[in-house]
């Protein structure tokens, strides 16, 4: 009896041509664990875009980055795969077996099953050793699992129909499709999602009394803001007056009194900050952070290369 006549519950080691199977069997498990990595690159990168870009424009590198993975993925895609089935999918696979002989209930169940205990396990090693998040850490490892678990199933069903194991290219060929698929569908979905505003970084609205109070950055800086609109500046980043962009720094630390109003600039509101005396230029600084964390931001020179300087609740 081959291996298109076995049962997934089936005793291992008692035929000749379960070497094949294995070897067939990890092949297949490479391919589906592969499959996904395009995409889950890219629900990394639009989870990363959730965050505030303190008014920066990635065009560029959203470009070069889309290059990279273009070129380098093909390459990758089968050693990440393959790690990821030796140390996931199969002895999870070979669990699911084993259990599947003794307890009732599908092998593929099983798998699914063992693949979620696995995951806590490597969540457990991963937080010790690098301190990972846990919880966060196994939930996304188990989610990792639930596709490749079943794609594993459907090449098991179609090798007892055809009645011979799945080569290389039977196994791979598919799982390129439906990784460039789902990775389109994502992409799609996340230019859709974005442009009707479910996703993407939305800065916080700050009224003019939430704003007043001290912001600090670094080296020193600090601003405070008074109900009465007035503003003190200790070692604060403004507007050079020569506005000159590739100057080094570019921009004038400057210290005194001065008045504030809110304001805005390009997509943000701001607290536009204007002195006294004859140091800088007003200078805006733009609201970013979060609701709970707001902060205050300013770029200056080059815009294709800012100096950012952000200012923390003090």
């Amino acid at each position: 009896m081959g291996w298109e006549n076995r049962a997934d519950d089936d005793p291992e080691g008692d035929r000749p041509g379960d070497v094949v199977r294995s070897l067939a069997e990890l092949n297949a498990a490479s391919a589906v664990c592969a499959a996904r990595f395009p995409t889950i690159g890219l629900i990394w990168w639009i989870g990363t875009q959730q965050g505030d870009d303190y008014g920066g424009s990635y065009s560029y590198l959203f470009v070069l980055v889309l290059a990279v993975v273009v070129l380098v993925t093909p390459l990758v895609m089968p050693f990440a795969g393959f790690a990821h089935a030796v140390a996931h999918l199969v002895p999870a696979g070979h669990l699911a077996r084993v259990t599947a002989r003794h307890v009732r209930g599908p092998a593929w169940a099983w798998h699914l099953v063992y693949a979620g205990a696995l995951a806590v396990v490597w969540a457990a090693v991963t937080a010790l050793l690098w301190s990972w998040p846990f919880l966060i850490t196994a939930t996304v490892l188990a989610a990792m699992g639930v596709l490749p678990v079943l794609g594993l199933g459907h090449f098991r069903r179609r090798a007892r129909v055809t009645g011979r194991p799945q080569g290389v290219w039977a196994v791979w060929l598919p799982s390129l499709f439906a990784s460039v698929t789902l990775f389109l569908l994502v992409f799609v979905g996340g230019v859709l999602a974005t442009v009707v505003g479910l996703v993407g970084y939305q800065a916080p609205a700050l009224s003019a009394g939430q704003l007043t109070g001290d912001w600090r950055g670094a080296d020193g800086a600090a601003l405070r803001l008074d109900r009465g609109g007035k503003a003190e500046l200790t070692k604060l980043p403004t507007e050079s007056e020569s506005g000159d962009w590739f100057a080094d720094p570019p921009y004038t630390v400057c210290e005194g009194t001065g008045d504030w109003s809110t304001g805005r600039t390009g997509d943000r509101d701001a607290v536009v900050v204007r002195l006294d005396s004859g140091c800088g230029r007003k200078t805006y600084w733009r609201i970013g952070g979060t609701e709970s964390a707001p902060e205050l931001f300013a770029r200056f020179g080059d815009p294709d290369a800012s100096w950012v300087w952000i200012l923390v609740r003090g």
